[in-house]
């Protein structure tokens, strides 16, 4: 098993319920349209890279996600400025745009997808660091590659948990992308999302796990009714307060729904 990409047990067939009433099949494709012209958008805007400031960022990545018909609720401080390590659970497609609202960081992704038909060229020229899973002997050479991007001032986002998960269950963060932060001295900014249906309930539709195509996905998400993306920024772990990744990791895991319950967050929607 990777290093950097566990599996998880969580499947489309097992875990994945869609809404119980699904949005009418033209606000669907309106919601899909909008996505996509949000993305071309981006695309075309993509040469002038790093020189785009972050409030259009943010709001760009915002939108992405209310217009697939998920509302967005934040809580907790903003992210610093200067080298970050922003880590958080993964459950969705959707926590991409979700982690560059909370602020813009090049994302940390499988190297298959450079190999994807213009989706890789894409993310390669948006600043998309690759991570060979399969060869172990590359784990030191991409840690002291992310090391160095952070150490420029440059915030870096990762999923440590190394797969996606449905949102009723979580796996563990691994250890080694922690490796970096402690190597160029930067804080680490722990992020939880959850996706919420009605009455509060989790929410799996838009669960991207196991075989799930995007396209499957895709009009999932844009089909369902009332999901609420709950984005907790948590409040960032100073560097140096830990000595080696694994208390690093131990300590920017995100709690369980059962061990936050006593927690009460005030969610602003965005």
């Amino acid at each position: 098993m990777s290093v950097w990409l566990p599996g998880a047990p969580c499947t489309p067939r097992g875990c994945v319920r869609p809404t119980a009433r699904p949005a009418a099949v033209p606000l669907a494709v309106l919601r899909l349209t909008a996505v996509a012209v949000l993305l071309l958008a981006g695309i075309v805007l993509l040469p002038l890279g790093r020189r785009i400031p972050a409030g259009p960022v943010r709001w760009w990545s915002r939108w992405i996600v209310r217009a697939a018909g998920v509302r967005v609720r934040i809580a907790g401080a903003a992210a610093p400025a200067g080298g970050l390590l922003l880590v958080a659970n993964h459950i969705s497609w959707l926590d991409v745009p979700l982690l560059a609202a909370v602020r813009p960081a090049r994302m940390l992704a499988k190297t298959e997808i450079r190999r994807w038909p213009v989706a890789g060229a894409l993310a390669a020229r948006g600043g998309v660091l690759f991570i060979d899973r399969d060869r172990l002997r590359a784990l030191p050479g991409t840690v002291a590659a992310v090391a160095a991007v952070l150490r420029a001032g440059a915030a870096v986002a990762a999923f440590p948990e190394g797969s996606t998960w449905c949102g009723r269950a979580q796996g563990t963060f691994r250890r080694a992308v922690f490796q970096a932060a402690l190597d160029a001295g930067v804080p680490v900014q722990p992020v939880r999302i959850r996706y919420l249906g009605a009455g509060g309930t989790p929410a799996t539709a838009p669960a991207f796990v196991g075989d799930d195509t995007l396209l499957a996905s895709l009009w999932r998400v844009a089909s369902a009714r009332g999901v609420v993306a709950e984005v907790e920024v948590v409040a960032p772990i100073p560097a140096g307060r830990h000595a080696d990744r694994r208390s690093l990791a131990l300590a920017a895991q995100p709690e369980t729904d059962a061990e936050h319950a006593h927690g009460h967050p005030e969610y602003r929607i965005i």
